[in-house]
């Protein structure tokens, strides 16, 4: 396996200060083919998946969705301020296998991604591959946005954007920045669902 997903998350102590900027897509306007919706103990959580921007990452992502890979995955570092970040599909799933002290370093048995950058800017609900310090090494494990992060602009690839249930990501539970975000007892993906599956 590759180096540890968690490396950019030390980029954390350059964020200084946020706005509240939020994607202006609309909920109405989302492909049901390209919609994630992910059931949280909070609620629901609605993204936009970005094909136009990063189709390899997308085709992935639905991959893992419709495998039922990303059902009760562990949010296993969740920074206040910065993004919240899920997806380790090895070592991060509460129900199967769930290893706190790894979660972070797995991927999935699917193979590591071409980086797919773009000029997206990474504001609030911006959803994101997390990877190592290889550009093409993201898998599965992705992060949303609390706040902006444009130091992370052109260095991640962007997969999508929360269209609806923002206020559910907020609720996750947080790590702090002194343990990089690294939380006990964290929160979980319930479950995860391609729209167009449910209709």
């Amino acid at each position: 396996m590759n180096l540890t997903k968690r490396v950019f998350m030390t980029l954390a102590a350059a964020v200084v200060g946020f706005s509240l900027a939020v994607p202006i897509t609309t909920a109405q306007e989302t492909d049901p083919e390209n919609t994630m919706v992910i059931s949280l103990s909070s609620g629901e959580v609605v993204v936009k998946l970005r094909p136009d921007l990063a189709p390899k990452h997308v085709e992935q992502i639905k991959t893992l969705v419709r495998d039922g890979a990303y059902d009760n995955v562990a949010f296993h570092r969740v920074i206040p301020g910065f993004m919240a970040q899920t997806g380790d599909v090895k070592f991060g799933d509460m129900e199967d296998g769930f290893a706190p002290r790894r979660a972070g370093t797995g991927g999935s048995d699917l193979p590591d991604l071409r980086a797919e950058f773009t000029g997206e800017p990474f504001v609030r609900g911006v959803v994101g591959m997390a990877r190592s310090q290889d550009p093409n090494s993201a898998n599965s494990q992705f992060f949303i946005m609390f706040d902006d992060g444009e130091f992370l602009n052109g260095q991640y690839t962007v997969v999508g954007e929360v269209v609806s249930g923002m206020e559910n990501v907020d609720k996750i539970k947080k790590g702090t920045q002194a343990d990089n975000g690294a939380v006990a007892d964290p929160d979980r993906m319930m479950k995860v669902v391609i729209a167009a599956d449910t209709q």
